[in-house]
């Protein structure tokens, strides 16, 4: 049995990969759009930010490394000691095409693991995400396969950076504990369920607390919901003793019917339910010995 943690983080998610645009006008998408908005989500609270980037002239999802490092610097020039959590999950989409499912079709992204965390590599952020998931999302196909984690691994372990291993069903939690059994990764590990994409997790107590319980017991975990379930899975999260997330990646709403304008509200109305239901919450300095990492030095301000 787990019960609440006496302090817990709070990540926020700060624009993503599939939310777009079109979803919402407040949706950062420039480096200084993204980074203001991970400043903001601070000073409401958010002890981490999960980034993603975009590219500035049409607002789709990038992987460039020069958009990587400029949100980092201008976060770092603002805010030394805001957590840094850096995305991987990019490059591991499949489209079959139509009329041979064996060649890609149009919006397959896959492309070799080391590719995929060149940035962590070059930028060496406090945490970056490893995704564990082989799985059908939507009517697409996302691939991880072991030997490819195991390669993408390896490359956030030399670079001196903790993982958060993203887990979206049950056998994600089997690969998990087989990658810890062999020593790829070691623990106590930090890790995340996201619950609410079709195919994957479900967001119910029953969910949260099941995967909990598959859990070694020293390994930290979030429970994030991805759109109406956000704000539910933060109590959920919470009361099952786990930390919590939001962001404009999850949802675009801060309540049915009513756009977030900005990332902040989100952090701020998550705090008022933690806080609401008895939680203390972390800063950024505090946030780093609860996770394990190392404070950073004062004055550190540019990224790697």
């Amino acid at each position: 049995m787990r019960t609440p943690l006496p302090k817990i983080l709070i990540t926020c998610a700060i624009t993503g990969n599939l939310t777009r645009p079109d979803q919402t006008p407040h949706l950062p998408v420039t480096p200084e759009q993204i980074a203001d908005s991970a400043l903001g989500a601070a000073e409401a609270g958010a002890a981490a930010v999960h980034i993603h980037v975009r590219d500035p002239q049409t607002g789709r999802p990038s992987m460039e490394l020069d958009l990587y490092r400029d949100v980092m610097e201008r976060i770092r020039r603002s805010n030394p000691q805001l957590i840094i959590n850096l995305t991987t999950g990019p490059g591991g989409r499949f489209v079959p095409s139509t009329d041979d499912p064996s060649i890609a079709g149009p919006g397959t992204t896959l492309m070799i693991p080391e590719r995929r965390v060149e940035h962590i590599a070059a930028l060496k952020p406090d945490i970056c995400t490893l995704d564990l998931n082989t799985m059908n999302s939507g009517g697409q196909v996302v691939i991880n396969t072991p030997a490819n984690v195991r390669r993408m691994a390896r490359v956030i372990t030399d670079a001196g950076v903790k993982p958060e291993i993203e887990l979206f069903d049950s056998g994600d939690i089997a690969l998990l504990n087989d990658l810890l059994a062999d020593g790829t990764l070691s623990g106590p590990v930090l890790t995340s369920f996201v619950m609410g994409v079709r195919y994957g997790f479900q967001p119910t107590p029953e969910t949260v607390l099941y995967a909990r319980n598959l859990l070694p017991q020293d390994a930290a975990f979030t429970a994030i919901g991805i759109g109406r379930a956000a704000f539910r899975s933060v109590a959920l999260s919470y009361l099952a003793g786990g930390h919590v997330r939001v962001g404009l990646e999850d949802t675009v709403h801060l309540e049915q019917g009513v756009l977030a304008t900005s990332n902040a509200v989100l952090v701020e109305k998550a705090r008022r339910i933690a806080e609401d239901l008895g939680a203390q919450i972390a800063n950024p300095t505090e946030a780093r010995v609860l996770i394990g990492l190392p404070e950073r030095p004062a004055g550190a301000r540019q990224a790697a």
